[in-house]
């Protein structure tokens, strides 16, 4: 995912075909294989799919942590090293060369083998995470490696049968139903068959020149080897002739949409993973699948997304006395698909109240762990992200956040930190955020007069100007408002611009302004420059201050 930010050409939503439109080879029909489409009222059409609508505890919940958590966290080197350690002269193939020796001895079928999550406490994290104000829990399912992180009937590279041995899907979501909390699983498996295509090739020049990495070493090789018995090609999937401009990674990233010469899945491929994903949403029941694509996995070329959403919402229903509670994340949507499914932004948030309820996925480091991250303290701060959370919040929005863990399945002492600090801040905040709605307006301040654009799927955090004291966020929730000021106020006393005596916004008198933090009840006057609040003197220093506004 990270690696995307390098996107220069801002890929566009795909057109919504027609159903039956623009599906050629991977088109198949939904229990051909071993998974069927749960009967319910939703079809694998557009049209169908629109007659979502996203559940209230999901519009309730705004914040969310996530475990981007999978065998390239082993190496620590951070996002997507299971394609750079094959690119010859990326930093992530040195050192791999340093580390592992060469790729075509050492793959990532190899990391794999490596990565044992040896102190994997899911208990203790899920914990930490509801402790800190989360109220549904995310994990990865698979990433573009290929790789199942739980007991996976179609995929034997999973985690039960070698890695860590253990069904990671299925200790998270204990994890998450002893601590009450909805749990997500993230998908992101449908890009392997053109994210490995540098695993086919070979060094161009040095002692390994020609040598082919092991992209396509198949199981007939194996005889005597750890993976004995399994096929490598049902990980590496290449046994197929590699995309138009393969070795350009700004063209590859151009082709995430299935477009500009990518070498199209075969029919077999959709299927597996139409199998895969149904199998994952049949045994762990999740609340939210999250899909790492542009719109939905191998759309428009196939139809296996269509099926696998209506799947997801009509098993919901049949599971839920006839209320749909589940929730499927897209990117890139255009506007009817934003009626289909939940939009997520990555790494960046919206510039306005959005009319549907909306999602952005960020993270403290990279997706998967990067020590040098942690090395250099470089981790975003509590602050930054209690100031996100309620800048997304005020759009009808949620955060979902990302904390990076070790290939042992911990987290560094400096994600520690941040974490507790997140919750020494949300917890007496929480009426502000939990189960509030957007006001008339977002906010005010500096920094809402300088809109930065979405690019590609978002890529716009950290690029306007930083909040001060002057920036303002709203949420309501019954007759409150709640006003959250984004930093230290100057001299302890806040002005809001937008409750000025005789506001259209806020017409009816004020009659109390209390601070959350302590509930301690403020003086205030109202004037034609706006509501002037005094905070106490001896203010307790915080990364935000919420004002909860009453009518008279």
């Amino acid at each position: 995912m990270q690696r995307r930010a390098l996107i220069k050409t801002a890929l566009t939503a795909v057109p919504a075909l027609a159903w039956g439109a623009g599906f050629n080879a991977c088109r198949f029909t939904a229990g051909a294989g071993n998974e069927t489409v749960a009967p319910g009222p939703f079809k694998p059409s557009w049209e169908s799919l629109k007659n979502f609508q996203v559940p209230d505890w999901f519009r309730d919940a705004k914040f969310g942590v996530w475990a981007h958590w999978g065998p390239q966290c082993q190496p620590e080197r951070g996002d997507w090293y299971a394609r750079s350690m094959y690119i010859e002269g990326d930093d992530d193939y040195n050192f791999h060369l340093k580390k592992y020796g060469h790729p075509s001895v050492f793959g990532f079928k190899d990391v794999i083998n490596q990565w044992k999550a040896e102190q994997w406490e899911p208990e203790q994290l899920v914990k930490l995470y509801k402790d800190a104000g989360a109220k549904y829990f995310f994990a990865m399912a698979n990433h573009h490696d290929n790789f199942d992180n739980y007991d996976s009937k179609y995929q034997p590279w999973n985690a039960l049968n070698m890695g860590p041995k253990k069904d990671i899907i299925g200790g998270w979501a204990k994890a998450a139903q002893n601590n009450n909390l909805h749990f997500g699983v993230s998908v992101h498996a449908a890009h392997a068959w053109s994210f490995y295509e540098k695993s086919q090739k070979a060094d161009a020049a040095g002692p390994f020149a020609g040598i082919p990495y092991d992209g396509k070493v198949t199981k007939a090789t194996g005889q005597g080897k750890w993976w004995q018995g399994f096929d490598p090609q049902e990980l590496y999937a290449q046994q197929h002739k590699p995309s138009a401009n393969a070795d350009n990674q700004e063209i590859f990233y151009q082709q995430w949409d299935w477009k500009n010469g990518v070498t199209v899945p075969d029919k077999q491929y959709c299927e597996k993973f139409f199998n895969r994903t149904v199998d994952l949403i049949n045994k762990y029941d999740p609340d939210i699948v999250y899909f790492d694509d542009t719109a939905l996995p191998l759309y428009p070329i196939s139809d296996v997304g269509l099926k696998i959403a209506a799947h997801l919402y009509n098993q919901s229903i049949g599971k839920n006395n006839g209320k749909l509670q589940a929730v499927l994340t897209g990117k890139v949507l255009d506007e009817q698909q934003r009626k289909c499914m939940v939009w997520d932004i990555e790494r960046g948030q919206s510039n306005a109240i959005e009319p549907l309820p909306w999602q952005t996925d960020t993270c403290l480091g990279q997706w998967h762990y990067d020590r040098r991250i942690f090395e250099k303290k470089e981790y975003k701060s509590a602050k930054t992200i209690i100031h996100t959370l309620a800048d997304v919040i005020s759009k009808n929005g949620n955060l979902l956040l990302n904390v990076p863990v070790r290939g042992n399945g911990t987290i560094d002492e400096e994600e520690l930190a941040v974490v507790e600090s997140i919750g020494a801040w949300v917890r007496p905040n929480s009426e502000g955020i939990f189960g509030t709605r957007p006001w008339k307006i977002f906010g005010e301040g500096p920094a809402s007069e300088e809109v930065i654009a979405l690019s590609a799927q978002g890529f716009n955090e950290g690029k306007g100007k930083p909040f001060t004291g002057e920036d303002i966020r709203f949420t309501t929730k019954a007759n409150a408002l709640y006003a959250i000021v984004l930093g230290a106020p100057q001299n302890n006393k806040v002005t809001i611009k937008s409750l000025k005596l005789n506001s259209d916004y806020y017409p009816q008198q004020i009659g109390k302004v209390l601070l959350l933090q302590d509930n301690a009840l403020l003086t205030f006057n109202r004037t034609a420059k706006g509501l002037e609040v005094d905070l106490p003197q001896n203010l307790s220093q915080a990364f935000a201050y919420t004002l909860k506004i009453l009518p008279a």
